[in-house]
Parts: C-alpha cells; sequence; structure tokens
C-alpha cells in the first residue's frame, strides 16, 4: 500500500529491516494523501520532514503542509507551557536523585569494612537530612512578619476659595436611596434585578443635581472596547437610548457611519477625564465636543481635578455645578496601608519579597501591581513556577484575553491577578483582599487608584508596598495625608534569602517557558504565512491590507504624528546627568540577554522617575489663558457677607446716582477748594458760585 502511494513506512528504534519490501504489515499503511517521515521524529521538527502531494483524488499540499504543521505542536496557553516545564523538572530531579541514591549505595556497598547493616545506615542519615531541610522550609513558612506603626504628622491643608465658575453642590442626604431620586419605573427594576441596594456618596449628590438638568463636574475617590466594526454599526443603526464608549472609537463611528451622528444628543457625560487627558485624548475629546449638540446636558467625572481637567470643563460645561465628595488624595476608610523598606544595596530582594509575601502570607484574592508589562509577564512565570495559580492583565493582551483573565480571577480560578496600571482604574472587582506594589508608583493619585481596588463599597482591605530609597519621598507625602496608622511590615531576612535562592534556581524554567512561547510564535507565523501563500494562488492577486474604503479620521497621519512628536518634546524634560545616566543604563540593559534582579527593579523605578519628572515639568509650564463667553455672575451664598470698603477713587468712579452726578457737573466744593488751596474766585470773575458751594 505505501509502496503504491511512492511513500516511505517509520521504522522503530530496535526493529529489524524488513527484507522485502513488500512485506510491510497493515499497520504501518497510512490514509492517501498522509505525508511519510523517512526517520521517527527527534524534537519539534524533523530534518527529513517531506511535503508529499497526493495523486488524483488527493488533498493539496497547502493543506497537508497545515496539517502537519499543527500536527507538530498545539497552541497551548501560558499556564500549560508553565506545569509542562514543571513537570519536566520534577521528572529530572526525581532522575537525579536516584541517580545519586545508586552512587552512594554502590560506595557503601564497596566500603563495608564489618557491618553489613552500613548502607541502612547510611540510608536512615539522608532521610534524617531530609527531614531537616523540610523541617527548615516549613520554619520558613511558619516564621511571623513584624508590623511597626509608622509616626504619622499631621499637616494643615489651606482651603482653596470656590471659583466664581461653579456652583458648589458638596453637601447631599446620606440617607437617600434609589427610590428617593424620582427615576423611571425602567430604571428601578434595572438596579434591583442587578442587585444595587444603596447608592454611592457620588450617585447621592450627582443624580438629583442631574435630573435638574444642570451642568455637572464631578470628582471623587476612586471606587467607583477592541471589539468588530461592523457589530457596532449595526448596533448604533437600531438607535440605542444609551451609548458608551471610548473617545477613539466613538470618533471613528462619526467620520465613518453616515447614518450615525451626534446632533440630538441630549446628555453627554465624559468619565474619567484625568486619564483619558492622561493619556493624550485631549485633541479626540474637544471633536467630540465640537460634533455633539450644543442644547445638552454635560457631565464630567474625575477622580482629580487637574488644570487639564479644569480647561475640559471650560470648553464643555455651562454654568455647571460642582460636587466634591472627598479629596482627590483619600483612600478607603477601612484600608489598612503597609510598607516595606527596600534597603539601597538590597533593590534585587523585590521579587523574593513579593514571593515570600504570595506564598507565606496573601496567598489569595490578590493584585500585584508592576509598573511595566515585561515584569508583569515574568512574576506570572515566576509564581506559577513556584505552583500558585496566577493570571495576567496589561496592554500587550488582547481584549479578549483581559476579559479571560478577569472572568478567571472574578471565578476564583485563579488566586492572584498580576497587572500593570490598565487595571487601576474602572475595574470594580468584588473580593479583593489585598493590594501588593512592587514598586510604588508614578504619582500619589496612581497610588490612590491602585490601592482603590480593595476595600471598596465599606469593606476592608489590605494595601502592601515596596517602597526603596528613591520613592521615600512619596511615602512621606502617603503618611501625612493617612486618617488612620500605617504600618512598616519587616520580613526576617533569612525567608528573603531562602525565596531569593529559591528564585535563583528556578531561572532556567524560566527561561524554558520563554523558549516554549517563542517556538509557538514562529509556529503561528509560519502558519499565517502558509495561509497568505494559499489565499494568493487561489485568487491570483495579492492580499490587500484591507477590504473596502479605507476608515477617515478628523487627522491627518501626519498631523497625529505632529501632535505626539510636540507632546513628546514638552513632557520630556530631564537634566543632562539625569539623561546620560538613563541613555546608558538603556544601553547597557539592552545588550543584555538576562538582567540581574537589581536591574530589573532599578528599570522599574527608572519608568516611574521618568513618569514624574514629565509631570513636574507640564505642572510648571505657564497655565493656559481660557476664553470664556460673558456670562451673569453665580449668585452669592447664602448667609451674612462683609461689605467691602472702598476708597474714595473707587467710591467717585463706581458711583452713578443722581446726586453723585449733579455734584461731579457743579465740580469741587468750598470746603474741598479750601483744603485743596484752590482759588474760591472763578475765571471771569463770577461770585455767584460761592454761595452755591456753600450751600452744597
Amino acid at each position: 500500500m505505501l509502496q503504491r502511494l511512492g511513500l516511505v513506512g517509520t521504522i522503530a528504534e530496535g526493529d529489524a529491516a524488513p527484507e522485502d519490501p513488500e512485506s510491510g504489515d497493515s499497520e504501518d499503511e497510512q490514509e492517501p494523501g498522509r505525508v511519510g517521515l523517512r526517520a521517527p521524529p527527534r524534537g519539534d521538527f524533523s530534518a527529513a520532514f517531506v511535503f508529499g502531494e497526493a495523486e488524483a483524488g488527493g488533498e493539496g499540499a497547502w493543506a497537508a503542509a497545515l496539517r502537519q504543521l499543527r500536527g507538530k505542536r498545539a497552541a497551548t496557553t501560558l499556564d500549560e507551557k508553565i506545569e509542562k516545564v514543571r513537570q519536566k523538572r520534577r521528572i529530572q530531579e526525581k532522575e537525579a536523585k536516584q541517580t545519586k541514591v545508586k552512587e552512594e549505595d554502590t560506595k557503601t556497598e564497596d566500603n563495608q569494612i564489618k557491618e553489613g547493616e552500613s548502607g541502612d545506615f547510611n540510608r536512615e542519615k539522608e532521610e534524617d537530612v531530609e527531614s531537616q531541610n523540610s523541617l527548615d522550609d516549613e520554619s520558613i513558612f511558619t516564621k511571623a512578619d513584624t508590623l511597626k506603626v509608622k509616626e504619622r504628622k499631621r499637616w494643615k491643608k489651606g482651603e482653596a476659595e470656590a471659583e466664581s465658575f461653579f456652583e458648589d453642590a458638596s453637601q447631599y442626604d446620606d440617607n437617600l436611596s434609589f427610590q428617593d431620586m424620582n427615576l423611571s419605573r425602567p430604571l428601578l427594576k434595572a438596579i434591583t434585578a442587578l442587585g444595587f441596594k444603596q447608592p454611592t456618596p457620588i450617585q447621592k449628590a450627582c443624580i438629583p443635581v442631574g435630573l435638574l438638568g444642570k451642568d455637572i463636574c464631578a470628582c471623587a475617590a476612586t471606587g467607583t472596547g477592541g471589539l468588530d466594526v461592523k457589530t457596532q454599526e449595526a448596533a448604533l443603526r437600531s438607535g440605542p437610548d444609551i451609548l458608551i464608549a471610548t473617545p477613539g472609537r466613538l470618533i471613528d463611528h462619526l467620520h465613518n457611519c453616515p447614518s450615525f451622528h451626534l446632533s440630538s444628543i441630549e446628555v453627554l457625560i465624559l468619565d474619567e477625564a484625568d486619564r483619558m487627558l492622561d493619556e493624550y485624548f485631549e485633541e479626540q475629546m474637544k471633536e467630540i465636543i465640537r460634533l455633539c449638540s450644543k442644547h445638552r446636558q454635560t457631565m464630567l467625572f474625575s477622580a482629580t481635578m487637574t488644570e487639564e481637567v479644569k480647561d475640559l470643563a471650560s470648553v464643555s460645561l455651562k454654568n455647571p455645578t460642582r460636587i466634591f465628595v472627598n479629596s482627590n488624595t483619600d483612600v478607603a476608610p477601612f484600608l489598612r496601608q503597609e510598607f516595606i523598606r527596600i534597603r539601597p544595596n538590597r533593590e534585587g530582594d523585590r521579587e523574593a519579597i513579593v514571593s515570600a509575601l504570595l506564598t507565606r502570607t496573601f496567598p489569595d484574592h490578590v493584585m500585584l501591581f508592576t509598573q511595566t508589562k515585561k515584569q508583569a509577564h515574568r512574576m506570572h512565570i515566576l509564581l506559577g513556577l513556584m505552583g500558585l495559580r496566577v493570571g495576567e492583565l496589561h496592554g500587550n493582551l488582547s481584549q479578549a484575553q483581559r476579559l479571560e483573565a478577569l472572568r478567571r480571577f472574578k471565578d476564583e480560578q485563579i488566586d492572584i491577578l498580576v497587572a500593570t496600571d490598565v487595571a487601576a482604574r474602572g475595574l470594580d472587582i468584588e473580593g479583593v483582599k489585598t493590594v501588593i506594589n512592587f514598586t510604588m508608583p508614578n504619582t500619589t493619585k496612581h497610588y490612590v487608584h491602585r490601592v482603590g481596588r480593595t476595600a471598596r463599597a465599606g469593606r476592608a482591605g489590605r494595601s502592601v508596598s515596596l517602597v526603596g530609597e528613591e520613592e521615600r519621598k512619596m511615602l512621606k507625602d502617603i503618611v501625612k495625608t493617612a486618617k488612620t496608622p500605617v504600618k512598616a511590615r519587616i520580613l526576617p531576612q533569612d525567608v528573603i534569602l531562602k525565596f531569593r535562592e529559591k528564585i535563583e534556581n528556578l531561572e532556567k524554567d524560566v527561561y524554558a517557558v520563554l523558549c516554549l512561547e517563542r517556538e509557538e510564535r514562529e509556529m503561528q507565523q509560519s502558519e499565517a504565512q502558509i495561509n497568505r501563500a494559499k489565499k494568493q494562488l487561489e485568487t491570483g492577486k495579492q492580499e490587500t491590507a484591507s477590504e473596502g474604503l479605507e476608515r477617515s479620521w478628523f487627522q491627518t497621519r501626519e498631523e497625529r504624528k505632529k501632535e505626539k512628536l510636540a507632546k513628546a518634546l514638552q513632557e520630556f524634560d530631564l537634566a543632562l546627568r539625569g539623561k546620560k545616566k538613563r541613555k546608558k543604563f538603556m544601553q547597557d540593559t539592552q545588550k543584555k540577554v538576562q538582567m540581574t534582579p537589581e536591574e530589573r527593579s532599578q528599570f522599574e523605578i527608572l519608568k516611574s522617575q521618568m513618569y514624574a519628572e514629565r509631570m513636574a515639568k507640564r505642572n510648571r509650564r505657564a497655565k493656559r489663558a481660557r476664553a470664556l463667553p460673558e456670562e451673569e455672575p453665580a449668585a452669592a451664598p447664602a448667609g451674612p457677607k462683609r461689605k467691602k470698603k472702598l476708597s474714595v477713587f473707587d467710591e467717585e468712579l463706581t458711583n452713578t446716582s443722581r446726586k453723585a452726578l449733579k455734584q461731579y457737573r457743579a465740580g469741587p466744593s468750598f470746603e474741598d477748594r479750601k483744603r485743596l488751596g484752590m482759588a474760591q474766585h472763578r475765571k471771569g470773575g463770577n461770585f455767584k458760585s460761592k454761595s452755591r458751594y456753600k450751600r452744597k
């Protein structure tokens, strides 16, 4: 059968070669169109791998190639790769242990002098040593950390005067419920179905004001797309009552969906305004506001009230009501804040400290924040190799992968979620007990957002942050503003050394997992190239990058490049010494295949410092002049107000009463002339005015 098809059967190792080529067994027969291998595979790819095209009636070469490619290795998740490496390591350790025991048994048998039980004695000694090692490991896990209360210095904040542009309405009824807000029946029914019982403070303050039709500029502490375009266009054509969108996708639909517009919009809500402005969405926000109806109601919500947010409010709101529920730097009231000090020469201990915390103290319902996506991926691999159930969430993942990671964390399929600041805002994940910061974030407001993932809706929570010498200034600011005692956690040094040694032993396994990922990416790229080549051969045309007309945008590519370049030049203000130092560090780390723990920690801190310096540069720039339409001044707040005493000059200029005008036309009085040393007679000898001045 094989010879008739022109294929060669596979011969296993140890089997004798057949004398007659036609004496092949029926078990070696293959289906028509299958590819034969000339030798057994000895790895991921065989050196004798060939494509064979079947005769008439069989499959084509492209289908056979794809089938062979997929048969080599199926796509696996990162957790499956980690488990594969762990199993391989366990097998190697078991084999090494058996080999060591055999060698020692052989030596013992050769060196027996008098007692025949010396081998048993040595085995008992080894068992004692192993039990002692296991006891040492258990003692590492049972050692308690030390907690100390950090001294807190109170400092008074000056209360800023309310701007005349806003009408303040920060006071609200704390006993207000959803039923008391005069909401429609469908909304109340939906609220009940979703299980919402009590409104949050920002909802209690904003919903009554919003129902009055007023514009809102609201600020409260934290704790509140990538989908198919065609599906969204179909949903827009159905005329929804409420539309939730990101700025970029909304502008895309406004410029490329003819039937979709915002000219009849009644209410515009801008949520997370400070975050959108941080991400350089300022021009996109202005474009959306320009395309909206002029007679709309606008509500702007932000966790922090920066100058950029105020500028956006000035161009988007009309006579707004300002609502500040609490301070921008306030954390949740039931949050317990802890900090771990990293000594200057111990920056490489961060991974060991985090591993010790997650293994010994906080095993589940934990969010671990890192500064970079690379570090988040490494921590996922490292903690997974230690046997923990871990997931990751950052910008390198697709939308489907992000949603899957969140679903697994919410369903308690994973215990630890490693994330960057992409998960620091806008996510309400129930049941997060602990937040760990691998490094301190860029600014204090980013810290508030991170730790705001826990202790939500009146629940208790804990945050543990690793603080180096270069991050202590932010720690001091946090301690000053803390309303509850801040504690310092100290881990035993032998625990840190034990976990650092464990991480060093796992470096080979981390590299093996990264190699598996790289091989799978290369496999997927090869499959994609075969699919493209097959399609080009079938159609006879070059495959275009996109089908149909190119989607339009409100900015050209050149304008977008210039805008990004201008932003980068304005914000990237570094001292010459710091710039040279960072440039040299970047060049050195790029040359290295693998960085040390100290270099990885330094890179994480470097990213935070660069962001903080850009923010400081932005704050030092001159404030933008705002062009506002002339409007009636806001009504003065109720209550007694001291009347400002005007000078004589101001009173003369501003007094427009009839008596004042008559006095102005008549000129100075007799007393004024006498006091100023002026002549009492007018030019021309007219003396009648003297008596008139006297009467005055």
